[in-house]
This record gives C-alpha cells, structure tokens and sequence, in this order.
C-alpha cells in the first residue's frame, strides 16, 4: 500500500545538496538517452490509412527534427502528401527548411485577455522577419518571467496563493513545508547555473518536472499530492499574470502579414471573443484536442463568414490541429500525462468523424484542399 513518508522529522531543508545538483541538471538536460531515442522512434498507434498529413500546431520543445521525421515515417506509412510546420511558442523554427512556424502570445485588448495565434511563413520570408523575431524573444522572456512569480509564490510566501490552494486541495502543513522547500531548492539552482539552463527549461514545468523526479523516493501518494497543490497555486498565479505587457493581437497580425505570412486562430474556445474581433486571420482551428465539443459549430461559423464575404477578401479556411508536445514522448510511461502522450503530430480524428466528415463534404473541405490552399497562400 502506498502510504505517505512525509513527517515533520523528515522534512528537507531548503540547502542544495549535490544530489539536487545532479537532479537538476538531469532535468534540464536536452539531450536524449537511448531508451528515450527508442520510444520516440516506437510510437504505440501506426495510421495506415492516413495519406495526407497536416500538422500546423506543434511543439518539437527540444526534440531533433530529425528524429521526428523518422516517427512521422513510422506512425504515417502511406502519407503521400503533407504540409507540417512546427509552432513552437514564441520560437519560430522549421521542420522541413520550406515552411517556419510559431505559437505566439499576445493581447486582444478589445477584450482584455491574452490570446494566442499560429504564424506560418514560407521559408524566403523569414530573412525579413527581424522585428518579428525582436517582439518574439520579448514575448517569450516576459512569459517565462511567470515561473519566478510562480516560485516566489512559495519562497516570499504569498499566503493569499498559498492558503487559497491549501484549502482547494487538502494540503497540510507539513506537505506546504515540503514543497516550500523544494521550490526554494529549484529556485538556488535555478540562479545559481542561470547561463547554463536551456531556454527551453525555463517555463512553470520545471517544478512539475522537479516532484516527479522524487517520485522514487518519495512514492506517488506524496508527490502526486505536492503536485495537485502546485498546480492550484499555479493557476493562481496565472490568473494575476499582466497580459497587457504582450504585444497587441492586432500589431503582431500587421507585422506577419507585412511578411506575406499566415495567421490561424488556435482552440478558440479557450477564447471565444477573438471570434468576434473580426482579425485578419486565415482561419480558425475547429478541432484540438482540448477544444472539440463545438467542432460542428465551428465549422459553420466558417462557412457563414465565407457566404458574407462580397469583397475581395480571401475566404477561411477550416483547419484542425493536434497540440503535440514531443517532450511528453520521451517521459517514462508511468509518469506521462496520458491524454498529452496520446496526441500525435498531424494526427487529428476528428476529419473521420461521420457526422464532421458530412458537414465538411458539403463545403467541399477536406485535409488535401486545405493543404494546398494553405500552401499556396504562404507561397503566393
């Protein structure tokens, strides 16, 4: 049975010992173990039946290209058409050195609420994306700025954020102190080796990383304890992070299409008012993996825009993404966050769902039409 370890006689200090150094280091490591080489290259699903592939919402995190080339050989074998375009958030990077892609953050002000898009280019565009590149770096140094607020949380105690996700999940005193703790560990590592951790590294995961770590020492009762109440406090956290510091929705639309490059609105149901804004985009992700319960709605929503259209605007286009995140491919199995493991690149079911398939066949859509008409955009 597994019982907790944690006792007030056993509680941590917060000193950095050498073996939270070598934890630490592990990781923030970007470099792959064979075994770790060997499950990405082993995916659990083959899709023989898929020939087109379209993959525009995707995180490689620190994955080699190459290495996800060879799984998508794996899990598409009889693909003979693709458009796949990495979307990393605020980092824009290639899969194929023809398209770039980027996940990018920012604020509709109309609303007051962060919001995301996807930014697609061809590859002759981006040697003039320099100040795209500048209002990306800025971008992603101020979201990275919330894990420091997310720590502080625990090491200048904000007993607002503390006591608030103590009572939400159960948390007592002697589990806070346990994770107090550790957090100021990661913290004194963190700043103390600042030059030598990964960009990559840096985001709010790195504590979730962190407890899961413990995992053999601690056993998952405890941990998955500590991480239910970093996750409430982090949601705190989240909810009081400015968003009005990000660019403006409507600057970063001007600056890419400036470069000739494509613009889609990603699971809008996380952000309903951008629906209604009426930006200059391509189009709107129907289906992702957290945003399919109004995929028919969706769908419909495009084509009445499109019957509205009397100008010379370009019309919608209906797209589905995937929200892969490859560094969840190269956790140990037992640890995986099982709905994020089971996304796969380019792999979006809902285009074989009977009643979605129906709708999209009277608008004569399909993944090889928005393929190419993706594509001859982001060429033109």
């Amino acid at each position: 049975m597994n019982q907790s370890r944690l006792t007030a006689q056993s509680l941590p200090t917060s000193e950095v010992s050498e073996k939270d150094e070598a934890l630490f280091f592990e990781i923030i490591s970007t470099d792959l173990t064979p075994w770790q080489k060997e499950q990405v290259l082993s995916p659990p699903v083959i899709h023989h039946r898929q020939e087109a592939v379209m993959a525009l919402h995707w995180h490689p995190e620190f994955i080699p290209m190459d290495l996800i080339q060879k799984r998508l050989d794996v899990v598409y074998p009889n693909s003979t058409e693709s458009l796949v375009i990495p979307t990393q958030h605020n980092d824009l990077l290639t899969f194929d050195s023809k398209f770039w892609g980027v996940e990018v953050d920012c604020f509709a002000s109309r609303f007051n609420c962060k919001v995301q898009l996807l930014l697609h280019f061809a590859a002759e565009r981006i040697a003039e994306a320099h100040v795209l590149r500048s209002m990306l770096s800025l971008t992603g140094k101020y979201r990275s700025s919330q894990l420091f607020d997310f720590m502080e949380s625990f090491t200048k105690p904000r007993p607002d954020r503390l006591e608030a996700a103590a009572r939400e999940t159960g948390a007592d005193d002697i589990l806070i102190a346990f994770v107090q703790a550790h957090v100021s560990k990661v913290e004194s590592l963190l700043q103390t080796h600042w030059t030598r951790v990964p960009t990559m590294s840096v985001k709010n995961k790195l504590l979730k990383n962190w407890f899961d770590a413990l995992r053999p020492e601690m056993g998952d009762l405890d941990i998955n304890r500590a991480q239910s109440f970093l996750k409430a406090v982090k949601e705190r956290v989240k909810s009081r992070f400015p968003h009005s510091h990000f660019y403006r929705a409507s600057e970063i639309i001007e600056e890419v299409r400036g470069l000739g490059g494509g613009i889609i609105i990603p699971h809008p149901e996380e952000f309903w008012p951008i629906l209604l804004a009426g930006y200059d985009v391509d189009g709107i992700e129907t289906w992702n993996p957290q945003s399919r319960k109004y995929t028919e709605f969706l769908i419909s929503v495009v084509h009445e825009a499109n019957s509205r259209q009397s100008g010379p605007q370009r019309k919608q286009l209906i797209f589905m993404g995937d929200d892969c995140h490859l560094s969840e491919k190269i956790k140990p199995v037992a640890i995986q966050d099982k709905a994020k493991a089971s996304r796969e690149v380019g792999y979006q079911p809902a285009w074989e769902q009977l009643s979605i398939r129906k709708r999209l066949v009277i608008h004569g859509v399909s993944r090889r039409t928005v393929i190419a008409e993706y594509r001859d955009r982001l060429n033109a």
